[in-house]
């Protein structure tokens, strides 16, 4: 999806890693009250009755000082305050301030902070979330400094100011504070006793699935984002939208509509693979397959000189443009501009020299083929190249080709696809979305009317018993959250709540997508029943998966429940988008399963069933080593500030004999320690904070033998 997997330019980053969404959801979608900071939470005063701890006013508005009392700040004209501090240090929380709006008016501030080096950060409007009555027509407003500042960029400017226009009349503003940095207690500075109990069991009785450990994996390396061996990651999967133009043999890529067409040097495949071995890590690699690959290093697809004036060109290459005229309509261009043709042979080559380099080294280098990436999307993402709309009969065509190159080259192949990007590319055709759309759908109709996928397992289960030749071994598709602002850093209350939420796509047949889709997903089940029906024996991948926040908790708990629906429903292999940045929640929630207390403890080999009374306010997965004895346990609270007291009945498991207990509720340091008990239970008790990721390590004493 998202363009590359690894760093080009920041640039390009940024404008690569977005997952397509549709309208955005009503207020309604909102359901979960903010977690406020109070005057308790202060850490440094900026102003209350005058300037304070060294701050300045640096303007712009005019204001009354009231002695003692609020400033009277101007609004009118998009007015504002900046108040600074040089050389400001410190962890803090958010932005707190009173403000006393006149009735009527309705939103109309805004609060964003400057760093250091002067360029601004995030811009928030303060919203129904963001306040709070505190008597006599006053308003407490407070943002979170995850929304603020969601890079962690240092910062010595805090601007509180109108976003729309607004009247003359002066408006009180006071008790301006930073709070201390918002940190839920551990676990461990809890006393259950003293919280709502809420139940949960763990069945040892029940069949237990085998976990595969490539489901946690990631999309490679990523500029500036932990590596895989920091995350414990198992696999690191070479793809992207670049990658449907890689050309092996110069190392060379086309960015395509992510970034003016252009060519440019890639990394080098053998360095990627050589790199995960070292480090014990799995490598999936995407092959070409789409016909065309980067010529050079150094053409673009739409120069201005050849082609004309464009709709917008690149700052750093005013030639190379974005292949629509002045009007937005597209222009055509020539293949050979930018690419070569390729046919499977060429990919068969590539094979055949990674495995004549693992001849050498005596190990396997390349885990898992996936066949291209988001093949539906080619018409946009690489227009230049493929404008023409991808249909049923095309996908299967370059499947067959391209998979029989790559079994040939390699026999023992794991091959993966078809890798699309998302809900219409599981039921349509680019050539359906283009003609008349999921009403008229006229290439599916052609096709039987069954959904793309279910058509490609079925078509390709039928090649393989005419033919002898295997050419697909794992379906691979990808998937995103559609609601709007879910995939990004916003961790306002009602976004929070909704990405955790939006989870139960995975697996939920009753949760109904909060997004254009308006129907349940259930990807997980719906994946296990096509391949049941169609072409049963196939494993299933989940290529690409974000549901963004990776910086807030709500990102964390939303990978943590992620990871936990994998296991459960037997996931072949899974790699998330990109990989969370180093020390963030994101990474924490990657090392609740890998390494949770830093000398590699990590969650176990085989999934045990768990139940929770309030599946939608907590999770709860559970896993044992082979022998049984050992269990490993994570507890999930999805309420940003309310902690409960889990009773956890592992009757069926024997007894706990003694319990380890690390728990997550934020911020750098990762997982905190709980006192270690050995008290001989069948109900273990265990305080759960407010957004937190709880692991409990369990030794059993007489317990039942694995079921398989």
């Amino acid at each position: 999806m998202r363009g590359h997997f690894i760093g080009i330019a920041a640039i390009l980053l940024s404008v690569s890693a977005c997952p397509r969404s549709g309208p955005p959801m009503p207020d309604s979608a909102s359901t979960v009250t903010a977690p406020r900071a109070t005057r308790a939470d202060v850490a440094e005063i900026l102003f209350e009755g005058g300037l304070k701890n060294g701050w300045q006013d640096w303007g712009w508005s005019n204001k009354e000082m009231v002695p003692n009392g609020p400033a009277m700040v101007h609004f009118d004209n998009y007015g504002g305050w900046m108040l600074a501090k040089t050389g400001l240090q410190g962890d803090f929380g958010g932005v707190l301030f009173r403000v006393k709006e006149p009735p009527g008016e309705g939103e109309f501030l805004e609060v964003h902070l400057i760093a250091a080096t002067g360029s601004a950060m995030a811009k928030v409007n303060v919203g129904p979330d963001d306040r709070l009555s505190v008597g006599d027509g006053w308003t407490e407003v407070f943002i979170p400094i995850e929304r603020l500042d969601p890079d962690g960029v240092p910062f010595d400017r805090v601007v509180i100011q109108a976003f729309r226009p607004f009247g003359p009349q002066p408006v009180p503003v006071d008790k301006i504070a930073l709070t201390k940095a918002s940190v839920h207690p551990a676990a461990s500075a809890l006393d259950p006793k003293t919280l709502k109990p809420v139940s949960m069991a763990i069945d040892c009785r029940a069949k237990a699935t085998r976990i595969s450990p490539l489901i946690y994996g990631i999309a490679g390396p990523d500029k500036d984002h932990a590596t895989a061996w920091q995350l414990h990651a198992t696999g690191s999967r070479w793809g992207g939208n670049l990658s449907s133009t890689y050309n092996w043999e110069l190392s060379a890529w086309n960015a395509g509509n992510d970034w003016f067409f252009e060519n440019r040097e890639a990394p080098t495949y053998a360095q990627f693979l050589e790199q995960n071995v070292a480090h014990g890590v799995k490598s999936a690699l995407t092959v070409p397959m789409m016909g065309w690959v980067a010529k050079d290093k150094t053409s673009w697809s739409f120069p201005v000189s050849a082609l004309g004036p464009q709709q917008k060109t690149d700052p750093y290459r005013p030639d190379a443009a974005n292949g629509m005229d002045r009007s937005g309509k597209p222009i055509a261009t020539s293949k050979e501009r930018a690419y070569v043709p390729i046919t499977p042979a060429y990919v068969k080559r590539w094979i055949e020299t990674i495995r004549k380099e693992d001849a050498k080294t005596g190990k396997r280098s390349v885990d898992m083929y996936i066949l291209d990436n988001e093949p539906m999307l080619w018409p946009s993402t690489h227009r230049d190249v493929h404008p023409e709309p991808t249909s049923y009969d095309e996908l299967l065509q370059r499947t067959i080709d391209y998979g029989t190159a790559i079994r040939e080259a390699d026999p023992d192949a794991v091959i993966a696809g078809p890798a699309e990007w998302g809900w219409s590319g599981y039921l349509y055709s680019a050539k359906d979305l283009a003609n008349g759309g999921a009403t008229l759908r006229p290439d599916r109709r052609a096709h039987g009317d069954v959904p793309l996928v279910a058509y490609y397992l079925k078509a390709l289960a039928d090649h393989e018993k005419q033919t002898g030749v295997r050419v697909l071994d794992v379906l691979d598709l990808h998937s995103y959250p559609q609601g709007d602002g879910i995939f990004g850093d916003a961790a306002d209350a009602g976004r929070a709540a909704q990405r955790i939420r939006s989870t139960r796509m995975l697996w939920d047949p009753a949760y109904v997508d909060e997004s254009w889709i308006k129907e349940p997903v259930k990807l997980l089940p719906r994946m296990r029943e096509w391949i049941d029906q169609n072409y049963p024996g196939r494993g299933m991948s989940v290529g690409e998966w974000n549901f963004g926040g990776e910086r807030h908790m709500s990102g964390a708990l939303a990978i943590a429940e992620t990871f936990g629906r994998f296991a459960e429903f037997g996931v072949t292999s899974a790699f998330y988008w990109t990989s969370p940045p180093e020390n963030t929640p994101g990474m924490w929630a990657f090392r609740a399963y890998r390494d949770y207390d830093g000398k590699g403890s990590r969650f176990l080999d085989w999934y045990t069933a768990a139940t929770v009374d309030h599946p939608g306010q907590q999770s709860l997965f559970a896993s044992r080593d082979e022998s049984g004895k050992h269990m490993v346990v994570i507890a999930l609270n999805f309420s940003p500030h309310d902690a409960v007291a889990a009773q956890i009945d592992v009757t069926s498991c024997g007894k706990a004999a003694s319990v380890q207990t690390y728990s997550y509720t934020g911020g750098a340091a990762g997982f905190v320690a709980g006192p270690a008990s050995s008290v001989a239970t069948t109900r273990v008790v265990q305080a759960l904070p407010g957004y937190s990721i709880t692991i409990l390590d369990v030794a059993l004493g007489d317990s039942p033998p694995l079921a398989k």
